[in-house]
């Protein structure tokens, strides 16, 4: 069974110590850490990966919900507080779930399913990292990643990766359909860019080492909302 990381956030020892034993108890849980500031842990969760968080509200110099409006928190979180009337305030930020203090096993179990439930969606949405593509008499894995662009030529489509250009006569309308256009994006009727391989864009063209590919008017207005809405 996979276990997911997870740190611990509690400025009370007893609280902190309960929240422990619940989370080394939990079939899902491998326990990475646990602090008794905010502080602290933000320190570690800045070069550490983390499944769940979690985190109380009260506490002195940096609160919970500070930590949440402060800083991007990629784990899933669970807050733990005594203070019924942060509830609301904790889901517009987003948190999985919300205990109250004194809660059971059982309402625990309930919050990290939630937790868990959430990481396999999550999981499962992720973009994928290749393709085949039909060439001659052979399927050829290409890595995403790799592509430069892709390139219209009458039937055929080129595409120009880091290491090598292969011919394929799929489509453009195919390419769209499997690459998500935040990885390749269509431009122009006779091109797909890979948005990471951009070096610059000046009066409607893009600069990909030394080619320099056109955007049409068509295709321009949805480019440049996914420029604008991407962040690696």
């Amino acid at each position: 069974m996979k276990k997911y990381t997870c740190i611990i956030i509690e400025d009370e020892p007893l609280a902190l110590e309960r929240t422990k034993d619940f989370a080394q108890k939990s079939p899902f849980l491998e326990l990475s850490g646990t602090f008794d500031n905010a502080l602290d842990g933000l320190a570690f969760l800045k070069t550490n990966k983390v499944d769940v968080l979690f985190l109380d509200i009260n506490m002195d110099e940096l609160t919970g919900v500070e930590l949440l409006e402060s800083s991007k928190i990629d784990s899933q979180v669970i807050i733990t507080t005594a203070y019924q009337e942060y509830a609301l305030k904790s889901f517009e930020l987003n948190v999985t779930d919300y205990l109250l203090k004194p809660f059971t096993f059982n309402r625990f179990l309930q919050a990290v399913n939630k937790a868990h439930e959430n990481l396999n969606r999550k999981k499962e949405d992720r973009p994928p990292e290749f393709i085949f593509v039909k060439t001659e008499n052979r399927l050829e894995k290409i890595n995403l990643h790799d592509i430069l662009y892709i390139e219209g030529m009458r039937d055929y489509r080129r595409i120009h990766t880091t290491e090598k250009r292969i011919m394929t006569l799929q489509n453009f309308k195919e390419f769209e359909q499997i690459i998500p256009s935040n990885i390749v994006c269509r431009v122009h009727k006779s091109y797909m860019v890979s948005l990471r391989k951009i070096e610059s864009i000046e009066r409607n063209r893009i600069r990909l080492g030394k080619e320099l590919i056109p955007i049409s008017e068509t295709y321009k207005s949805t480019f440049f909302q996914l420029i604008s809405a991407t962040n690696w």
